[in-house]
């Protein structure tokens, strides 16, 4: 049974009535994902082990491929792994564009006790765990601050070798950013932590200062990102999920875009398969018309055969552990289960909990359930949102008022502004009069 504080049982309510996906507290109303936890922990436990992996989440819109890749990482997080999620798009985050993906990457980069970014604290726990190993080993004394800092920046050449060869760059700005803290200089040492999480127009006095030249590009990137995991093993963490959402948006880029995207993430997979990123679990989402369509990763065949999955009729016979994994969706017992779980979780904090368990029983959950599928066509499978939606007004309802009682007083209503564009298009539409049906003549 959990036990949960108030301020987390607010801030999953509080994402619940805006209808948004909460960021903390998933475990808390996870429905039928149980049987992922298994090949998940195992996969997790061989990067911990100083392995890389991937795994491909396939779903339909409103299948709940969101709320499964942040369940996963509140998983990971419990696990001490590092976690960022990044939403692919045309314009913003480009995939092809790998340094601006990598600095999304830092941007949102957080870990079981740090927001995002988390990255300057991480920075700042490799320097001190580089401290506590000079000194465990008696190379320098904690009283001669000039011979410990020449130990920690021998100790951090030889730990970024392999990262400095390649980037001698990152090895440069975390050298320098080590000496504008011990000389006093927080405006360059900032200028130099936003180098390292790939920020451009950093200040030429600054990249001067560390030695260093220009910005990240797209390979450098890829370099930087080894050294952020060598930092984050270091610092205690055993690896890095990077979680890149929604790339069925490839479909829509421009043929040149797509091409160059879907190159990147190929090359990105074989890095993984050569051991290049000891630590990281990537995990990519998308639509089975993204994974099996003309326009998606089908259009190269190298990419194709990486992802390549057989899948049976019955989901219930899926190998969890092949390149991809579905996400069969809610049917009304699911989603029964989940207005349980919510409820419960509602209740637990309510002014008036009785109350709520006694006027959203079991019985008319299971009846909201199907009237909210029904709105949407009866595609139970994109229905959570706004059922929990939904739900969430009517406790309200019920905690703030002793006299409402919802089979009464409250009768389901949905406007089309308050649906996303999937559950519009799903939505049975209902005419009023003759003049509101529209003809395609």
């Amino acid at each position: 049974m959990h036990t949960v504080s108030a301020a987390r049982r607010a801030e999953v309510v509080g994402a619940l009535r805006r209808g948004t996906v909460p960021h903390g507290g998933l475990d808390l109303f996870a429905v039928g994902l149980a049987r992922y936890e298994s090949a998940l922990d195992k996969a997790l436990g061989g990067v911990t082990a100083g392995g890389a992996d991937f795994k491909a989440v396939r779903g339909e819109y409103g299948s709940g491929k969101t709320f499964f890749v942040r369940w996963l990482g509140e998983r990971a997080k419990r696990a001490n792994f590092a976690v960022t999620e990044i939403q692919i798009s045309e314009t913003e985050t480009p995939l092809h564009r790998l340094e601006t993906v990598y600095r999304r990457l830092t941007e949102r980069l957080t870990t079981a006790t740090q927001p995002p970014s988390a990255l300057r604290e991480i920075v700042d726990n490799w320097f001190y765990s580089l401290e506590e190993d000079v000194l465990a080993s008696g190379e320098a004394d904690e009283s001669d601050e000039e011979a410990l800092n020449a130990a920690v920046t021998a100790l951090l050449e030889r730990r970024l070798s392999e990262v400095a060869a390649a980037n001698p760059g990152f090895a440069a700005a975390l050298r320098g950013y080590h000496r504008a803290q011990a000389e006093g200089e927080p405006a360059t040492a900032e200028a130099l932590i936003a180098w390292l999480g790939g920020q451009p127009n950093v200040a030429a006095a600054a990249k001067r200062y560390a030695g260093i030249k220009g910005d990240l590009d797209h390979f450098g990137a890829l370099a930087a990102l080894k050294g952020l995991l060598v930092l984050l093993r270091d610092c205690g963490h055993p690896g890095l999920v990077v979680v890149l959402d929604e790339l069925e948006t490839l479909q829509r880029a421009r043929t040149d875009t797509r091409e160059k995207g879907l190159n990147a993430l190929r090359q990105l997979l074989d890095e993984i398969a050569n051991r290049q990123f000891p630590g990281l679990y990537l995990v990519i989402t998308g639509t089975p018309a993204f994974f099996d369509g003309p326009q998606g990763v089908q259009r190269l065949a190298p990419l194709a055969q990486r992802l390549a999955t057989d899948f049976l009729p019955d989901p219930a016979h899926d190998n969890l552990y092949a390149a991809q994994i579905r996400l069969s969706g809610f049917d009304l017992d699911k989603l029964h289960e989940l207005g349980v779980a919510v409820r419960e979780l509602y209740a637990d904090g309510a002014d008036a909990p009785q109350r709520v368990r006694d006027r959203v029983d079991d019985g008319y959950l299971l009846g909201f359930a199907e009237a909210v599928a029904g709105e949407l066509g009866g595609r139970v499978g994109i229905a959570p949102r706004l059922f929990l939606r939904k739900l969430v007004d009517v406790m309200d309802r019920v905690d703030q008022n002793p006299g409402f009682d919802p089979r009464l007083h409250y009768g389901l209503t949905v406007e089309s502004r308050e649906l996303t564009e999937v559950e519009r298009g799903a939505r049975v539409q209902r005419a009023d009069s003759a003049d509101e049906v529209e003809l395609d003549l």
